[in-house]
């Protein structure tokens, strides 16, 4: 009986476990084959993975194709705590990367010491060309940068795309082409004005990764590829702006100028060949240089330009019949009171016409001009010419000048203002308005972009030349431009500036510089802007040229400053620059050619 019961007991006992079993089994079964939505969840949420990219920024290049900035590939090495604690071996990892980046074995080991986060940035920015070693050593001879998952050696180490913003050429066209952040955002120049045809668009993809953290590609449910920015084709000449660059720079250094800028530009069309200023800085270390190195000066900076200032005027008188070329007068040997204060000209002249007012640039003869035009006519024109306006060239930092109205003018200002005091300008203004003169009283738009096109080259964007007005007509600029050609013969204030062969009609200027308020305001004695403005050939004018210097000269032993005139520091600069202009860009003395363009143009 008792061994009956022990035989029901067992059977009881084995039915029990046997249904345990199966119970468990049937769980696992469905855990596996169809788990509930909180255990799928966490997994099919550890297994997703999304990734984000940008499209490279687009290119900047000068009118022939040379390229001033792109996109370097690089990247971000980085590591995977996490990882490397469940499946790696975090002494070889910090002991390699510390030897293949000289970094620091013990920071290394810090930055991996937390098993719960999984991406730790080890080293930025590091160019493709120096991880080549890296990337065979560490992932393998067929490497793809999708991230950790590739890593065959160095378990937990993977490498995320960052591309880098280089600039080839340094310094060259700093101020023009400017420089974008690690962001990939404009922040100056054409990278700043351009933005939104430079940056690329971004690409998102969408997965799974399977238990070894590999990419499950038929698994991807969205794959959108990131798109590159277009290319930005500039109106300057690589070649003439290193030329220009290194003549401001020369001027700077002979003169003991603080700074200087100039400009080259095609009279017809209004584009801009060349800007420069100096001093300059490299774009690649943009972030090293003074605030004040990357201004560009030649739109940026408002001066009073001194007796540049008559070429307006007395174009402006020409074209109102109010004076003509052989009309005298009475330049009072140098000295002339008028509305209670004095003016004076740097050479005592008696009765001068008004073609040698503006040869030996008498501030007296000028002033009297101006007073036979009145104060309206003489505003007006000047306005005319947008001075006190933006011009539009479509670089950031560009000023408009300060130009006030006639009811702002005490007695005295038409005599100032026509001789360059009175009046904030850019040299981009004044060279415009020569340029005006030189295009029979056409003033056009400057321009700085050519055009841009797709990375497959396809054109998006032309920009044409663009007429800003006719501020003088074109009797008025022809009776003018021969009057500038003088300045430069002999006897002229700008004779350094002539060069053999070529005819060149320009006006020197000479400035003094303002005090700040914090000095009391006025001038200072010996600090001047300087400057020479002009074109060529007059005959057929193709090019203008302006270059202006920020106080130079030298001083003698007696304490006497010198070699500050315009004629003197900006004329010899000019001068250079002319001379390799008409050989490189092929002008005749006509001014029959300007430039002769390349096949892909």
């Amino acid at each position: 009986m008792a061994q009956v019961r022990y035989k029901g007991r067992i059977a009881l006992l084995s039915a029990a476990i046997l249904i345990v079993f199966m119970g468990l089994g049937i769980r696992l079964a469905f855990l596996h084959l169809r788990p509930a939505e909180w255990v799928r969840a966490p997994i099919e949420k550890g297994r997703m993975f999304e990734s984000k990219s940008m499209g490279s920024r687009g290119r900047i290049v000068d009118r022939n194709g040379e390229i001033l900035a792109m996109d370097l590939a690089a990247y971000h090495v980085f590591v995977d705590p996490k990882y490397i604690a469940e499946h790696g071996d975090a002494h070889s990892v910090c002991e390699y990367l510390s030897q293949e980046f000289r970094l620091s074995y013990a920071e290394i080991r810090e930055k991996i010491s937390d098993p719960s986060r999984q991406y730790v940035r080890i080293k930025k920015y590091v160019p493709g060309h120096q991880l080549e070693r890296f990337k065979r050593r560490a992932f393998g001879v067929e490497y793809t940068p999708v991230g950790a998952e590739t890593n065959i050696y160095l378990r937990g180490v993977g490498l995320e795309e960052a591309p880098i913003r280089t600039y080839p050429k340094g310094p060259l066209m700093a101020h023009v082409v400017g420089f974008s952040n690690r962001e990939g955002v404009g922040g100056a120049g054409i990278e700043q004005r351009m933005d939104r045809f430079l940056r690329g668009e971004e690409g998102l993809r969408v997965g799974k990764k399977d238990g070894r953290r590999r990419e499950i590609y038929r698994a991807r449910t969205v794959d959108i590829e990131p798109k590159d920015g277009a290319n930005v084709v500039l109106t300057l000449d690589q070649q003439l702006q290193y030329v220009v660059e290194k003549t401001i720079e020369k001027m700077c250094f002979d003169f003991n100028a603080k700074g200087g800028w100039a400009i080259v530009q095609h009279v017809r069309t209004g584009e801009i060949l060349a800007m420069a200023s100096f001093p300059t800085y490299d774009l690649n270390r943009y972030g090293k240089a003074p605030a004040e190195w990357r201004r560009n000066r030649t739109i940026g900076f408002n001066y009073e330009p001194g007796s540049t200032m008559k070429a307006a005027v007395v174009a402006a008188a020409f074209d109102h019949d109010v004076v003509k070329e052989s009309d005298t007068f009475d330049c009072e040997n140098g000295y002339w009171v008028y509305g209670g204060k004095s003016l004076r000209d740097s050479h005592g002249e008696g009765i001068l016409s008004v073609a040698d007012i503006i040869k030996v640039s008498s501030n007296i003869g000028t002033a009297k001009i101006a007073l036979e035009m009145g104060n309206k006519m003489v505003y007006d024109s000047l306005k005319a010419f947008h001075f006190g306006s933006r011009l539009g060239i479509g670089l950031p930092g560009e000023e408009g000048g300060i130009f006030y109205s006639p009811k702002h003018w005490s007695k005295i200002s038409i005599t100032r203002i026509s001789m360059g005091h009175e009046i904030g300008v850019t040299a981009l203004q004044v060279l415009s308005m020569i340029n005006a003169i030189a295009y029979n009283g056409v003033q056009m738009k400057p321009m700085v972009v050519k055009r841009v096109t797709a990375p497959d080259g396809t054109l998006l964007h032309e920009y044409a030349p663009e007429e800003l007005g006719r501020p003088l007509s074109p009797a008025a600029a022809r009776r003018m431009r021969n009057l500038l050609a003088r300045v430069t013969e002999e006897g002229g204030t700008g004779t350094k500036a002539a060069v053999e062969g070529y005819r060149v009609a320009g006006k020197t200027g000479t400035a003094q510089k303002l005090k700040p308020a914090a000095e009391g305001g006025g001038y200072y004695s010996k600090n001047f802007i300087s400057s020479f403005v002009g074109f060529l050939p007059v005959e057929n004018p193709e090019i203008g040229i302006i270059v202006v210097a920020d106080d130079p000269g030298t001083y003698t032993e007696s304490g006497r400053k010198i070699n500050y005139y315009g004629g003197t520091v900006c004329g010899l600069a000019f001068k250079e620059i002319a001379e390799f202009a008409v050989r490189y860009l092929r002008i005749s003395p006509e001014g029959e050619r300007v430039y002769v363009a390349r096949p892909d143009e």
